[in-house]
């Protein structure tokens, strides 16, 4: 028993000693943490409205916001170890060298979030916007730092790690997305009433994107037919819908006006063998 009160006695002098030798240090420490920790909220604060007045994109302010106030109170944490005696050298090669394992472990989400920085500050594209990329496309519903989310016609949400919009061809729609049609037609057909009557039925359509115009024109020359092609904007959200519609009025527009829709035809020969 007397054993255990000496041992319980020597750690409590210890403590006493400790308290007697470094109070006013960890004092100081407490007082530079909190102090730190206040300028670097308040930093944070002044820096993202600082951003946000120059019309800066709102989640890259909040990022330098937040990463300004990290390092802030990184260097903060080691002024107030430092002020109790507690050496920061071995602790700093010691995150040296778990950021060094970490970076190469997630190399690839470091690369989504620096090419989403990109993203941000360079603005290829914005919410609302049609993007084709990666062989995919979609309406840009949501732009993050890690990735970017589309949304096609089918109501399916894609998300795509922003690296590849960075490493590959972007391309834009905005709104609209392009599509291309042909229609064959035959000889005998009158050429001009078939242009006549596509643009008629695409001059319908108040959906689609009147700035740019319908384009409507011979395509090719075939052996038994000669090729219209037309090209016009529709709308993202009803792509596929809007292209099925166009191309059902076409076809009831040539019936209607009588023009011939031509299927592949052949010229069969047959040579008899001479009677002997």
């Amino acid at each position: 028993m007397n054993d255990e009160l000496q041992e319980v006695g020597k750690y409590y002098n210890m403590v006493v000693e400790f308290f007697i030798n470094y109070s006013m240090q960890i004092v100081g420490a407490i007082i530079i943490l909190v102090f730190g920790i206040i300028v670097s909220k308040q930093l944070q604060k002044a820096v993202l409205r600082i951003l946000l007045k120059h019309n800066f994109d709102e989640t890259l302010s909040q990022f330098v916001a937040n990463f300004i106030r990290f390092i802030v109170i990184a260097m903060v944490v080691i002024l107030a170890l430092g002020k109790i005696g507690i050496s920061v050298a071995p602790f700093i090669a010691a995150v040296g060298a778990l950021s060094l394992t970490a970076g190469l472990a997630l190399q690839g989400s470091v690369s989504n979030f620096a090419a989403g920085i990109v993203l941000i500050a360079t603005k290829p594209f914005k919410i609302g916007d049609t993007i084709t990329v990666h062989d995919v496309y979609g309406e840009v519903q949501e732009i993050k730092l890690a990735y970017t989310v589309l949304v096609n016609e089918d109501k399916e949400q894609i998300t795509i790690p922003n690296k590849y919009m960075i490493g590959d061809v972007l391309v834009n729609s905005f709104e609209y997305r392009v599509v291309e049609g042909s229609i064959g037609i035959s000889y005998d057909s009158n050429i001009d009433k078939a242009l006549d009557g596509i643009k008629e039925v695409l001059a319908s359509h108040q959906e689609l994107n009147k700035e740019n115009e319908p384009i409507v024109g011979i395509e090719k020359f075939n052996d038994s037919s000669i090729d219209i092609a037309y090209r016009y904007w529709a709308p993202t959200k009803s792509f596929f819908k809007t292209q099925y519609a166009v191309n059902a009025q076409v076809f009831h527009k040539f019936q209607n006006e009588n023009i011939v829709i031509p299927f592949p035809q052949r010229e069969i020969k047959i040579v008899g063998e001479k009677d002997v």
